[in-house]
């Protein structure tokens, strides 16, 4: 089971990198608030370059700080971006299922991955804002059928309705 605490003194017996990457607007930022601190807002503003957020869990007895990596979205950040990738234990590439160019630009996040990070990194797919029925320009089966040719797990999520979000991040 998981829990989340807030201290920064909090001892853990093991650290975890994690990494979200994708186009600028997806909802990266929008998933890290929801995971780590169970919120949302709608009026995030586009991230500069990197930040992060620390989530502590607990699992099978073992407890595991989460360092959360938000990077920016823009080609202009790209080459700081990339910087990033190398000792991630964990990257989720996010789209918007309501932006087909933002599930195209996924073949070239994972030639990022496969050009920065480590060869034995975790990959995990998400299409975020599924909560935006009326407005989807992605299915789910092509989401799945993307996911299944990288050999990598999906997930559909909305941060907004913390929909699959939990279950993302625990993969």
């Amino acid at each position: 089971m998981a829990s989340n605490r807030d201290s920064k003194d909090v001892p853990f017996d093991m650290q975890l990198k994690l990494l979200m990457i994708g186009d600028s607007e997806v909802g990266k930022t929008c998933l890290i608030w929801r995971y780590a601190a169970d919120s949302f807002s709608s009026k995030t503003m586009n991230t500069i370059g990197i930040d992060f957020k620390i989530k502590h869990i607990k699992i099978d007895d073992k407890r595991i700080k989460l360092q959360i990596w938000d990077t920016a979205g823009q080609e202009r950040f790209r080459t700081i971006t990339t910087s990033y990738f190398r000792g991630a234990q964990g990257i989720l590439l996010v789209y918007d299922i309501t932006d087909r160019g933002s599930f195209t630009a996924v073949r070239s996040w994972m030639k990022q991955i496969d050009l920065h990070a480590d060869g034995n990194v975790s990959r995990v797919l998400i299409g975020n804002k599924c909560d935006l029925v009326d407005e989807r320009r992605v299915r789910a089966e092509e989401g799945e059928a993307l996911a299944a040719e990288f050999n990598i797990k999906f997930f559909e999520t909305s941060a907004k309705e913390s929909v699959g979000v939990k279950e993302a991040f625990a993969y």
